[in-house]
């Protein structure tokens, strides 16, 4: 006979229902009309049962109609039991076997609207089939001990399955799967979550079921020290998406969403990161050490030992007073010592002499909780190899506590996970925040000349004038006459930054022959003397300005001489402050701000981001057999951060918290993650890509803590590829409601942009201008922001071609068509009378609306606000992130991907450009067809009264004229039960031949048979 099992695995962060802050839980579970239950576990809100209920399945074909109720409950001394939870599981989920089952974890669910219920419970179902009778007995058996044990002993909560010898072990990751199950049935299936297990990946394919169960563990053991850190974690997995590719809901131990009870108050500080403690040690200076050397000089470092882990100040020369004002930060969790070993040491040439030493327990060393000040620093003397402190070994300063990474001293620290990293390389692995430069837009108005001079008299000059600042170059248009007295009238745009320490050049071309051409005279200018215009109608006026001719210098290196003459050329020069100079795309911007400071809102909420940790990367120096040395950088308005360098990990632990303003909630913010290849020295090298996320924060919700992990994913040449997860924890708090709410009603960009707007053409290359102007001044910071990874974290090359694109962008349009097309089947069902009592009912309202027109605007908004509501528990639980499926990258052609790789202009072979601009030529040739469509319509509408079809529109004139005279004698009401009436008649009185006006309209002439 075929069996259902059940599987009681455990629970997690149930409701408290015994009024002293605990509950002591057991499970009920019925079937069929058969019920079972489990232990109670007393005073435990994250019980662990491990307990198989068995159930008899008379009609194993039926199954899938069938539903597993599953009842939390905690049992009280009153002999009565409080309701803790439910699910409600579809038998059409159930595995056939044990080796197909999984761990799942199911949310639990309210009884009712007034019911308390939060936490979820672990599950394995499945079902086995025949030939099973006395294994089940024996199960049964093994569940009743167990029962009967649980009464006397106390279940361990931890359990550890010993992995297979000579396999990586991977951290299970658990999520789960909302389907809707609709049926055509009267008594229709509650929703049904369905959950699966995946593994984490990156240590090759998983073993099978049988071989290795799934293991779950504790929410509180998320990211402990080790390989890589285990958490329960729910995945919610749309149609269609892998769910390797989805969003990860966590839940790490963080101070602000479990409070203290319990807990050391001190990890408040940053609260949205796990606390990390840390072993600082600040070696600020040393005084009167003696000399070594038989000179009579001293080249003294200091040497920082604990266990394992050595670091070393620099040596300074000849110096019996040096001062290094150096910190090192050892992590709490990797000592292997309870002795700290500091030394100081002079530079020899053959061996390093011994100078003296200081020795601390780690046991004894203080613990600073910021915001306390700085430790101050004491002064020690300096002991021999024997422990002898004398007058003459001279003394050391030196601080020594134990903190945190909120500790203002992690930024500089020297850490011990760098340990072999030269002092070259390591400013590149701290933490760093940058701010891109005060970008404006610079507006040269050239109106015209006079008195141009060229260099032969005796013909008029082509000119036109070409403006230089900086590295962006432009040129006007040939004035349209040839004169000596041009006029041009044109405006040219570029980006200045601050400080304004550039100029202007702006020079008269004369153009003599083809690619010829000669320099009439000069003018230059400095950024810091143009005006700013701030106001948008005011516009500062244009000034004449003397050309000068371009110096020429003689031979032999004879100074540059200069001659004036009476040329000059008429401009407007001034600096638009009012504009938001758009260093990255407006479709996930993160500032829209104007550049002047006086026209600029105040904050309407402040924006935290706890980057935690990333997992499963792949090793992108595998070719060095070195792994991954990550870091994360999070751009944010003009505000850029960048995490400290965690070398040769696959499993990163940043725990860095920071902060931004947030002026607008239609903003990105936009994180990656890179592996730095500028560890050993290698300048030229290029920090490889890992992944990024962006999140909108009008997705967010106000004061909730959002703890997701986030695939990262890179389009390759090769394909997409995942190379790992992000976890981040981020908190969105608003500090100016009214503000906010009114953001909502103003425009996206600054005034000016509507005044006076700038071309798309010009707004694309002044992007791009900008995005160079901040990558050059980031990549002159120490440590530098490389280029590569400016470029990726704005999207540079975004506004490329690309067939994925175009596809994606397609089917976005398609899927926003598909909601009007559902709402044209719908009303065809309602005329065709597919559902006999929705027509009759929309009949009815139709009537409704006819007789009291007044409540068809009410009706309306009352259907939205309807929707509204029906629509919010349907809402989104997780942040959004990059969808894989909605970029058409899973199942991309690689030579599509080739295509969007290839640079500008194309490096390709020639046949292969041929096949693709064959291949455009066949899309452009679809998308033609339609808008010649759409073009055929619209000419058509045109013609009904154009009389190029005379006798076309001498029917619509007279057919116009009467039903003007029937709906003036006739009441409106009546007219529109009518019409009404007719286009819901039943099918029985309609034709399948097109109507009337569709045949006139089709008949109606358009311009396309006028085309060559």
């Amino acid at each position: 006979m075929a069996k259902l099992v059940v599987e009681v695995l455990d629970a997690s962060n149930l409701m408290p229902k015994d009024g002293h802050g605990s509950a002591s839980p057991f499970v009920e579970v019925e079937f069929e009309e058969q019920h079972h239950r489990t232990s109670t576990k007393h005073k435990d809100l994250n019980p662990y049962w491990d307990e198989k209920l068995v159930f008899n399945i008379k009609n194993p074909k039926d199954l899938p109609n069938k539903a597993i109720d599953v009842q939390v409950y905690n049992d009280s001394k009153q002999g009565h039991k409080n309701f803790l939870g439910k699910v409600r599981i579809s038998g059409m989920f159930v595995p056939h076997s044990e080796q197909e089952s999984m761990g799942q974890r199911y949310p639990l669910e309210k009884r009712g609207p007034f019911s308390h219920v939060k936490g979820d419970i672990a599950l394995k179902i499945y079902t086995a089939h025949g030939g099973g009778g006395d294994r089940f007995e024996e199960v049964l058996n093994h569940d009743a001990g167990n029962v009967e044990d649980h009464h006397h002993h106390h279940h361990p909560k931890h359990k550890e399955s010993a992995p297979p010898p000579l396999k990586e072990i991977n951290t299970d990751e658990f999520f789960y799967k909302e389907s809707h199950d609709r049926s055509k049935k009267k008594n229709r299936e509650k929703e049904v979550r369905t959950f699966y297990s995946i593994p984490g990946g990156g240590g090759g394919p998983p073993p099978p079921p049988a071989e290795r169960p799934p293991v779950f563990e504790k929410r509180g053991d998320f990211a402990k020290a080790g390989g890589a850190p285990a958490a329960t974690v729910m995945q919610m997995q749309f149609p269609g998406q892998k769910p390797e590719y989805g969003v990860v809901e966590t839940r790490p131990p963080l101070a602000a969403r479990m409070g203290y009870w319990g807990r050391d108050k001190t990890a408040s500080t940053y609260d949205l990161v796990e606390q990390m403690n840390f072993l600082y040690i600040s070696v600020v200076k040393a005084k009167d050490l003696p000399v070594m050397d038989i000179s009579g000089s001293l080249d003294p470092y200091v040497e920082v030992k604990v266990g394992n882990y050595k670091g070393v100040t620099k040596h300074l020369e000849k110096n019996q007073s040096p001062v290094w004002n150096a910190v090192f930060a050892f992590s709490k969790e990797t000592l292997q010592s309870n002795l700290i070993e500091v030394t100081v040491k002079d530079k020899d040439f053959v061996k390093d002499d011994f100078v003296g030493k200081v020795v601390f327990d780690v046991a004894e060393v203080p613990q600073r909780v910021p915001p306390d000040s700085p430790l101050a620093p004491q002064w020690y003397k300096l002991a021999n190899k024997n422990g002898e402190k004398r007058p003459d070994h001279g003394e050391i300063m030196l601080a020594v506590w134990m903190g945190t990474q909120a500790d203002e001293s992690f930024p500089e620290a020297w850490h011990s996970d760098a340990h072999n990293v030269s002092q070259h390389s390591l400013a590149s692995t701290r933490s760093k925040v940058y701010f891109s430069p005060k970008l404006y837009y610079l507006r040269v108005h050239i109106m015209a000349a006079q008195d141009l001079v060229p260099s032969d008299r005796g013909r008029m000059p082509d000119p036109y004038v070409k403006v230089q600042h900086g590295h962006q170059i432009r040129a006007t248009r040939p004035s349209s006459m040839k004169h000596i007295n041009p006029e041009w009238n044109e405006e040219l745009m570029f980006v200045a930054s601050e400080p304004f320490d550039e100029y202007i050049f702006i020079s008269v071309e004369d153009r003599v022959g083809p690619g010829k051409d000669e320099n009439i005279g000069v003018v230059i200018i400095p950024v810091r003397e143009v005006p700013q215009r701030i106001e948008t109608s005011k516009l500062p006026e244009p000034r004449w300005h003397a050309l000068q001719k371009p110096s020429k210098a003689e031979e032999e290196g004879e100074k540059k001489k200069e001659v004036k003459f009476a040329s000059r050329i008429l401009l407007r020069v001034c600096i638009d402050a009012a504009y938001h100079v758009l260093d990255e795309s407006t479709h996930f911007s993160s500032d829209l701000q104007p550049s002047s400071k006086h026209l600029r809102k105040p904050c309407i909420g402040i924006l935290e981001v706890g980057i935690l940790s990333a997992r499963n990367l792949l090793p992108m120096k595998g070719k060095d057999n070195r792994l991954t040395d990550a870091y994360c950088v999070a751009k944010y308005g003009n505000k850029w951060v960048r995490t400290r360098t965690l070398l040769d990990t696959l499993h990163p632990r940043w725990n860095e918290q920071y902060t931004w303003e947030v002026h607008d909630p239609c903003t990105v913010i936009t994180i990656g993650v890179f592996d730095n290849c500028h560890i050993n020295g290698k300048d030229d090298a290029r920090d490889q890509r890992i992944g990024k996320v962006r999140i909108r924060l009008s997705t967010l919700e106000t004061e909730r803590i959002y703890t997701h992990s986030y695939p990262l994913l890179v389009l390759a040449p090769s394909g997409l590829r995942k190379h790992g997860e992000l976890h981040l924890a981020l908190r969105f708090t608003c500090t100016a409601w009214m503000n906010m709410m009114a953001q909502y009603s103003r425009p996206l960009l600054p005034k000016m942009h509507y005044v006076q707007p700038i071309s798309v053409r010009h707004i694309d290359w002044l992007r791009h201008q900008a995005m160079q102007i901040v990558a050059a001044r980031l990549i002159r910071a120490e440590p530098p922001l490389r280029r590569e990874v400016v470029e990726y974290m704005l999207d540079v090359d975004y506004h490329m071609f690309s067939l994925r694109r175009s596809k994606a962008n397609f089917f976005r349009i398609m899927s926003l068509l598909s909601g009007i097309s559902y709402v044209y089947r719908w009303f065809d069902g309602i005329c065709y009378w597919k559902n006999p009592l929705t027509t009759i009912l929309v009949h009815v309202l139709f009537l409704i609306l006819v007789c009291y027109p007044e409540l068809i605007l009410p009706t309306i908004f009352l259907y939205l606000f309807v929707i509204g509501l029906w629509n919010y528990r349907l809402r989104s639980r997780v942040p959004p992130h990059m969808d894989a499926r909605l970029s058409q990258a899973e199942n991309t052609h690689s030579d599509e991907l080739d295509e969007e790789f290839d640079t500008f202009p194309t490096s390709r072979p020639s046949d292969i450009v041929r096949m693709r601009y064959d291949r455009l030529k066949s899309v452009a040739g679809r998308v033609q067809t339609v808008i010649g469509d759409l073009a055929t319509q619209g000419e058509r509408a045109l013609s009904i009264l154009g009389w190029r079809d005379p006798r076309a529109t001498a029917i619509f004139i007279i057919f116009s004229l009467i039903w003007a005279v029937f709906l003036y004698v006739t009441p409106f009401q009546v007219v529109a039960v009518l019409i009404g009436l007719y286009i819901l008649r039943h099918p029985r009185f309609r034709s399948k031949l097109p109507s009337v006006p569709v045949n006139f309209f089709k008949r109606l002439p358009a311009r396309s048979d006028s085309l060559l």
